[in-house]
């Protein structure tokens, strides 16, 4: 009896060609996000992280990344083949499950994209441009690439001997993104003025914009990992929602209870974190999880973003306290919550399961964890002995918008700027600090 040949559902790929686009929205969606958490004079700079992050990581994923990561098992579980190196052995007719191959490459393309994007917030304000061209490559190939093959590769060691869960990017994307940008905090060291300056975000709306984005997106990042238009697609779907929601209420809460009034950029992070707890478990909780999940993330990840002020790590736009906690908290979560009905299989300690799911949560998290940060740090290192990664003192006074990229944000067709006298453009002006990458 012959097996037949795979092939294409028209259903499944329509949903993920939708689901691959969301996703990619998710990067603009995040320059927003961060670009209105920053003060006016580092606004464009750090829009400009986020895009450059997209054709950066686009050509090492189609050179060499997928293949590392979806390529046979080379390594004992670490690291895939370079059979696929240049995409090579890929056409129109490939298949992978119910989709095109080259679709579902595409797919996990815009996931490594966002993650790497996602690490510039916790150093924003303060690196050269030039040094985070030379990172986001190397960063990809050598923390993301692993981690994602470890994960979802064939023969991946999380993923078969480990036996942790992980639906749409708690390890590879949240956990690792939170855990470098953490090790660049500590190699660039603090911004000027840190826990001297107000240093608030210049445009909430912005930031608003930019969350709303960002959780339109993320129903493609979750329930697009279902990788079909099916039950399970459905379910992370409304997971989804439902996290954001109550990550949303509890940061709110916090804040309510804290400090006396809750604001719009409270609003947005506890959003944001509830969406990025619910990420490794929207695939394996049931609704009633998925409400904990986003209601312990919010609430949890308000008061984390505030330990950088106590352990003198400057994470400028909260990447540590919202994403690597949130991550941490989300993965952690699913050998608590998770129900067979959902995982085919796996339970959670509150269903039966035992201690066992969330033993091996929370090896995952360990490994990964450990693995980005050191990893990262070296790499942070390396760049900074050799290139620099810190801007200098006059480029971070001025601002990189004006001494990197010589452009503002908000001073064009406005004669001096800001209601001032016309004194030189900002090309000119660039030119009186030295040019820096």
């Amino acid at each position: 009896m012959t097996l037949a040949a795979p092939r294409v559902d028209t259903g499944d790929t329509a949903w993920l060609l939708a689901a691959t686009a969301l996703v990619l929205l998710m990067t603009p969606g995040l320059a927003l996000f961060y670009g209105g958490m920053v003060r006016t004079k580092s606004v464009l700079n750090m829009l400009m992280m986020s895009f450059v992050s997209i054709a950066l990581v686009t050509v090492v994923w189609l050179a060499a990344g997928y293949s590392l990561v979806f390529g046979e098992d080379t390594a004992g579980g670490l690291i895939g083949s370079l059979d696929h190196l240049g995409m090579a052995g890929l056409g129109p007719d490939s298949v992978q499950g119910t989709v095109p191959t080259l679709l579902f490459a595409t797919f996990q393309l815009t996931f490594a994209v966002i993650t790497a994007a996602l690490v510039s917030g916790a150093i924003a304000d303060r690196a050269k441009f030039g040094a985070w061209l030379v990172f986001v490559p190397v960063w990809t190939l050598l923390v993301y690439v692993p981690v994602a093959h470890w994960t979802w590769g064939p023969g991946g060691w999380i993923l078969d001997r480990l036996g942790a869960l992980d639906f749409a990017g708690g390890l590879p994307v949240e956990i690792t993104s939170g855990a470098s940008g953490l090790a660049l905090c500590l190699v660039l060291g603090p911004r000027l003025g840190f826990k001297k300056d107000a240093m608030r975000p210049h445009n909430l709306p912005m930031v608003m914009l930019g969350a709303g984005l960002l959780w339109f997106g993320w129903f493609g990042f979750n329930a697009g990992s279902a990788l079909g238009a099916n039950g399970l697609a459905a379910a992370a779907f409304l997971n989804t929602l439902a996290a954001g929601c109550t990550g949303l209420l509890g940061w709110l809460l916090v804040e309510q209870k804290r400090d006396g009034h809750a604001t719009t950029l409270g609003a947005a992070s506890g959003a944001v974190a509830g969406l990025v707890a619910i990420t490794p478990s929207c695939g394996s909780v049931s609704l009633l999880g998925a409400l904990v999940v986003g209601l312990a993330a919010g609430v949890v990840c308000s008061y984390a973003v505030s330990w950088k002020f106590r352990l003198n790590y400057d994470d400028s736009l909260d990447v540590v306290g919202v994403h690597l906690v949130g991550g941490v908290i989300g993965t952690l979560l699913i050998g608590v919550f998770a129900v067979e009905s959902m995982t085919g299989g796996a339970e959670g300690l509150l269903y039966g399961g035992g201690l066992g799911q969330l033993g091996r949560q929370l090896v995952a998290v360990a490994a990964v964890g450990a693995y980005a940060f050191l990893v990262t740090y070296g790499i942070g290192q390396l760049i900074d002995r050799t290139l620099g990664f810190r801007a200098s003192e006059e480029q971070e006074h001025a601002g990189l918008d004006l001494t990197v990229h010589a452009e503002t944000a908000y001073d064009h067709g406005v004669p001096g700027g800001h209601g001032g006298p016309v004194t030189s453009s900002p090309v000119s002006l660039a030119q009186k600090v030295k040019p820096q990458a």
